[in-house]
């Protein structure tokens, strides 16, 4: 595909024709208009009545196709359309109407997808994006290019829906029309569990994220679909029959980002923290042993033995706070449930711990300024940037703390004493934990340093003498 391409030149045969003048430009550009209405022209002619009465196999297969010329000019336009003057005059020029008739009648996968794409890149600009949003033929038939089986197609249908549900003044419209097709819930989880595109599942993965983020009750609806089908029930082969959970799906779709794309997995774990945030979400996680199990090996191999490992340099927490953030705080609200839970065991508590005390080891780290910051960035530019850093890595220190917290709840003189011996409780690491929970999590504190006195006495000693208020209390 041809990018940032020349002006075209209209040609009609006649060696007398002028050169593109000023008059026929598009706005402030240098796009001919004479030539853009040649290519929407042809569009037109691709999807026209006479062209789509032949019925034999040949024919049916040169609909499928499309023309390398047409392909080169409809592609050319797909680039244009990032300009806003080309974006405006297409609107002017009723080109969502003809891209409507294209959607609705081509079957060939290359023109859908260029076409819709065109339509992503006008809905960038907000008033193309209202106008595209509330023509309900147009989302109707959008919404119903998610059922296509074309990958790329795919990508930009939900590169638009995301753009649109970006939009403050247009995200319920797209809403409501999603909640109305139910059919759209299977179409997405299928893409989640089954496709080996990496950028498909991302821009889905986006897609959902912002539809939960903007509505728990459609969030609600999508965690309770499938939920009544006995989960031992075994489900048809064939996929008009397959009841599709979610957890399920996004596990599977974050396993197959997992390796390449940081940002992709990032988007679904953030998915498995909203869904958290609702009681049916934690019991659409852990009810069935099988799925509670898979997200919490998952959730526990990537933060013990991926992220923020002890052989990272710790500024690599920088571009791993917010996954990690949002892994802990789905961690930690399947171990609130430990009891009922039999995949939950104790010898897990130590690799949590390690990875937690690494995780504000290296936050301290991350929150030191340099030295000579103002010689190198504008006030007001490191002023935003620390305030942007500061905000995710206090949430992420506030979770990390909850979680860390709890798990001391529960450590027993034995898981104590391995920990000591295996280096997860060392001094440094004892002396980072009690600076972080304290004085929020004081009695935590002090109920593990009365199990330490008990296993290491010198050491808690020390303890207490770096840490004055918990001896008076101990």
């Amino acid at each position: 595909m041809d990018r940032n391409p020349s002006p075209p030149s209209p040609t009609n045969g006649d060696e007398g024709e002028e050169e593109v003048v000023g008059g026929d430009c598009i706005g402030s550009t240098v796009y001919s208009k004479h030539w853009l209405f040649g290519v929407l022209s042809g569009l037109i002619q691709v999807v026209s009545p006479e062209n789509n009465t032949s019925s034999s196999d040949d024919e049916e297969q040169q609909q499928m196709e499309l023309d390398e010329e047409m392909e080169n000019e409809i592609c050319r336009v797909w680039d244009m359309s990032m300009d806003e003057d080309v974006a405006l005059f297409l609107q002017e020029f009723n080109a969502p109407d003809i891209f409507l008739g294209v959607l609705a009648k081509s079957r060939c996968p290359r023109l859908r997808e260029i076409c819709v794409g065109i339509l992503g890149n006008m809905a960038c600009f907000q008033d193309l994006c209202m106008s595209i949003s509330s023509d309900k033929n147009l989302g109707q038939v959008l919404l119903h290019c998610l059922y296509d089986s074309d990958p790329p197609t795919l990508l930009e249908t939900s590169r638009l829906l995301l753009t649109c549900l970006s939009q403050t003044e247009v995200a319920n419209i797209w809403v409501e029309r999603i909640r109305e097709h139910p059919a759209i819930y299977d179409s997405i989880c299928f893409i989640m569990s089954s496709s080996t595109n990496v950028d498909l599942l991302v821009k889905v993965g986006e897609v959902v994220d912002k539809l939960f983020d903007l509505d728990e009750k459609l969030m609600l609806e999508w965690i309770r679909n499938g939920a009544d089908q006995p989960l031992d029930q075994p489900q048809e082969d064939s996929e008009e029959q397959q009841v599709f959970r979610i957890v399920p799906c996004v596990l599977e779709a974050a396993k197959q980002v997992r390796s390449e794309n940081l940002e992709g997995l990032d988007v679904y774990m953030h998915i498995l923290q909203l869904l958290t945030t609702v009681d049916d979400g934690i019991q659409a996680i852990v009810q069935c042993p099988g799925t509670g199990k898979d997200t919490w090996n998952l959730l526990f191999d990537l933060v013990c033995h991926e992220f923020c490992q002890s052989d990272d340099p710790p500024i690599v927490l920088q571009e791993q706070k917010t996954v990690l953030a949002s892994v802990f705080s789905v961690l930690s609200a399947i171990y609130a449930l430990q009891v009922e839970l039999e995949y939950l065991k104790i010898e897990n508590d130590l690799p949590l711990i390690d990875s937690l005390i690494r995780v504000l080891q290296n936050m301290e780290h991350c929150q030191k300024k340099p030295e000579n910051s103002a010689e190198s960035n504008t006030e007001e530019t490191k002023k935003s940037d620390l305030s942007q850093d500061d905000f995710h890595l206090k949430i992420l220190k506030d979770i990390s703390c909850e979680f860390l917290s709890n798990i001391f709840q529960v450590l027993t003189k034995e898981t104590v004493a391995k920990g000591l011996k295996e280096g997860q409780l060392s001094k440094q690491k004892c002396t980072c934990a009690f600076q972080n929970l304290l004085p929020f999590y004081s009695p935590v504190v002090e109920d593990f340093l009365k199990i330490l006195h008990e296993v290491d006495k010198t050491l808690a000693g020390e303890l207490e003498e770096s840490f004055p208020s918990l001896k008076v209390q101990t």
